[in-house]
């Protein structure tokens, strides 16, 4: 197998049709639009042309599709399938390109993208949901009747009919070379991986083949939805409260999260519609505690936030420094993203300043802060539950492109903070090269520097391996695969 499925070639523009011509003595049967396979087509060709995420593209159509009048209206049902058509079909894009290559007499990068789509939308819904299989096969035609033609229509036909006649394991068995031959081929296929990320995280994660298979079962699964109450401006209990207890839970690690249970929109939550909540994965909540809970010797009044947006951690940190009397300083060189960090910090109740600034170039002087946070610029491989298509983006070649940059970003952080201060480099990559690698190279550069155990920093929280730094893992912690070294300058 191929570290990249061997689909996607180059854009065709707008999908082709065919004549309406039906068979001979039968009226030509207008085609049925399902708006809700139509939206979820929608986003994937926005995904595949525009190179988009699912998570940006997919909620401004469910919204304008809900605010629609008429039989096109949707309901909770329709946003709920759609979700479900659109993530299943891209978590599971590997392992169903597999299924479709072998059920077509072309090479897969023949076929083109618009109905390679189709097609795997309608895969998904055979082998992946519990629509039945004669609905799921009609539906998926109709589909390409309307964006594809009657001609390509009967492609689709005649590829799922076949793929119909087994199920899911029956075709991983036939498509996946046995795990004794090729254990990453096998995982790759089998959990819909490139091959190439399979061998990274099977890397830095250690271990035999549950904890891989765990880990790669863990990034197919939909997150959940998980809130953090900003200190300073509420607490969690309140937004259980506000939320409701039926629809929300707390955390399992951070005291600030909480979890909802049920779907919709976030955003129209009081707590979070009002700026005093947020939506933030656990794992980058714990990534804030840690480093405000590192000892300090001496004066605690000055915290930096290097690499600030879009403003998840840093609203959590200002915050918390408010709570102590510090100010917070957040810098983000994108102006459109200093923008959001501005937008998630205001409310907050103590001083803090946000500014538009390269953290490789910094604007302040050395030795300034007394705590320091540089999340870095990663290939994102710790958040393939969020956003499946990275998985299908990102190249090996990625890790050379953002290694100067972490590099270089630490390198600020360790000069920008005073001797007997903090420095914590968090990434949410799990990759050894932009993990220890990156701690490992830069801390030879600078003797004064020492690693702290980061562990003890984060208590009740399990399996955190052996320190000092901590990895956190989607299928042991429930959260992203966030990195975090804490460094302390010594001299």
């Amino acid at each position: 197998m191929n570290d990249q499925p061997g689909r996607r070639p180059q854009k065709s523009g707008k999908p082709g049709t065919s004549g309406k011509q039906g068979k001979p003595g039968k009226p030509y049967r207008r085609p049925q639009k399902d708006p809700v396979r139509l939206l979820a087509f929608e986003a994937l060709r926005a995904v595949d042309e525009r190179d988009a995420y699912a998570n940006l593209v997919l909620p401004p159509l469910l919204r304008k599709a809900r605010e629609k009048e008429g039989p096109e209206k949707f309901d909770a049902r329709d946003a709920a399938l759609a979700t479900e058509l659109v993530y299943g079909t891209l978590r599971r894009q590997g392992t169903y390109d597999a299924i479709v290559a072998a059920c077509i007499d072309r090479p897969l990068r023949e076929v083109d993208p618009p109905v390679l789509d189709v097609l795997n939308m309608g895969v998904h819904q055979l082998l992946g949901t519990r629509i039945p299989t004669h609905a799921a096969v009609s539906a998926s035609v109709e589909l390409a009747r309307v964006v594809l033609g009657d001609g390509r229509a009967k492609f689709v036909n005649a590829v799922l009919r076949k793929i119909a006649q087994d199920d899911l394991d029956g075709w991983v068995e036939k498509v996946a070379p046995p795990y004794d031959e090729d254990a990453e081929d096998h995982l790759a296929v089998v959990h819909s991986h490139p091959r190439w990320i399979v061998s990274a995280l099977w890397d830095s994660l250690g271990g035999g083949r549950a904890g891989i298979e765990d880990l790669l079962e863990a990034d197919n699964e939909r997150p959940e939805v998980t809130l953090v109450a900003r200190p300073g401006r509420t607490t969690a209990d309140v937004v259980l409260e506000e939320v409701g207890e039926e629809s929300a839970l707390p955390g399992r690690w951070s005291p600030y999260a909480v979890r909802l249970t049920e779907g919709g929109e976030p955003g129209s939550l009081d707590p979070v519609r009002t700026g005093r909540a947020g939506v933030q994965d656990e794992g980058s909540q714990l990534v804030a505690i840690a480093l405000a809970n590192a000892p300090l010797e001496g004066r605690d009044e000055k915290w930096l936030d290097g690499c600030a947006g879009p403003g998840g951690k840093a609203a959590m940190l200002a915050g918390l420094a408010s709570q102590r009397g510090a100010a917070l300083l957040a810098a983000e060189k994108q102006p459109h993203r200093a923008r959001l960090v501005a937008n998630a910090l205001a409310g907050n109740p103590g001083p803090y300043q946000v500014i538009a600034a390269d953290g490789t170039r910094p604007p302040w002087g050395p030795g300034t802060f007394d705590r320091v946070l540089m999340d870095v610029p990663c290939t994102g491989l710790g958040a393939l539950r969020r956003r499946p298509e990275a998985r299908w983006r990102r190249r090996p070649e990625d890790l050379e492109g953002f290694a100067p940059l972490q590099r270089a970003l630490l390198n600020t952080a360790l000069e920008s903070v005073r001797v007997g201060g903090v420095v914590g480099y968090a990434t949410c990559s799990p990759h050894l090269a932009e993990t220890r690698a990156v701690v490992d190279d830069v801390m030879k550069h600078h003797p004064g520097v020492e690693l702290i155990d980061a562990r003890p920093l984060l208590p009740g929280v399990p399996a955190l391996g052996d320190g000092p730094d901590i990895q956190l893992w989607p299928h042991l912690h429930g959260t992203d695969a966030m990195y975090l070294a804490l460094i302390r300058r010594t001299a």
